[in-house]
């Protein structure tokens, strides 16, 4: 699924089920559900064939109703959704999905990710079965999951027969999680980054800024392209039609090796860790309040 872009080539990432997925894409955590269809539409408008939401976000809708609103083959956009934590189980997420899909309007998604391992819910194995059913169904085209260190990602080879074929991780100049990706690259599973740019908080890093005016790009499309040249799927957020187009920028621009040390050095380890720790987070206080 290579596209291009008025900035130039979207490259396809191939994952292990023969499936390619556009490597920079665009997210909609945090997008309210009310903006989230003139968004997506100004995504796709300027470019982007890959859109990423989960159920967890509350915009599944807005998302299917921009991707039927705009006029592509549905073949020509790739659409990932996420299962919620309190829906983890085997019959639970087979509930889930037909919600999420009825949500987004698709007949067939392009990749399905369990949120997070919640290792104190128990349910990775049974959720992961579900899972394999419904690609094995045809339902979903690909199977994959987000936080998962290595030692999840054991429980699922020793149970299971599916690899993964992504694993969506916080992944940006300040937390680089090197021997994840390592791991990942091992066992043909694609890295893919969200909160690729720290939150903003790595924009104004003069490593950063000094390569950004160099090349008279904009430091969002410097780290964009770091991640493009790491080689892993990248999904950055806006809701400001000019930065959603400039963030495709990154595309026409390339570092050199001393631009990609130098953002290597930036690497701050567990310290730079914004999100949670996936060893550590089962959920928020509210999903469990039915469970």
């Amino acid at each position: 699924m290579s596209t291009t872009s008025p900035a130039g080539p979207n490259p396809a990432i191939a994952l292990n089920d023969d499936v390619t997925i556009p490597q920079l894409g665009f997210g909609v955590f945090q997008v309210p559900p009310e903006e989230t269809e003139r968004v997506v539409a100004e995504a796709l408008r300027a470019g982007y064939r890959s859109i990423d939401t989960a159920t967890r976000y509350g915009n599944e809708e807005g998302v299917g109703a921009a991707v039927a609103a705009s006029g592509l083959a549905r073949e020509e956009i790739f659409v990932t959704t996420k299962l919620a934590n309190p829906d983890q189980g085997y019959e639970t997420t087979l509930a889930a999905f037909d919600a999420s899909m009825g949500r987004l309007g698709l007949d067939v998604l392009d990749l399905y990710l369990m949120h997070w391992p919640c290792p104190a819910r128990g349910e990775t194995v049974n959720t992961w079965r579900a899972f394999e059913e419904l690609f094995r169904a045809g339902r979903i085209r690909s199977i994959g999951v987000s936080n998962f260190l290595p030692h999840h990602f054991e429980q699922l080879f020793d149970a299971t027969e599916v690899v993964p074929s992504i694993n969506q991780i916080e992944l940006h100049p300040y937390f680089q999680q090197p021997e994840l990706r390592v791991y990942h690259a091992e066992r043909g599973i694609v890295t893919e980054a969200y909160s690729p740019i720290a939150q903003g908080d790595c924009l104004d890093d003069p490593v950063i800024t000094g390569i950004a005016d160099r090349l008279g790009a904009t430091p969002a499309q410097v780290v964009l392209r770091w991640h493009l040249q790491l080689g892993t799927v990248v999904i950055p957020k806006s809701v400001t039609p000019a930065r959603i187009a400039a963030n495709l920028g990154a595309l026409g621009i390339t570092l050199s090796e001393d631009d990609m040390t130098a953002i290597e050095a930036l690497d701050r380890g567990e310290d730079g860790r914004r999100g949670f720790h996936p060893d550590r987070f089962n959920g928020f206080p509210e999903d469990f309040a039915t469970t």
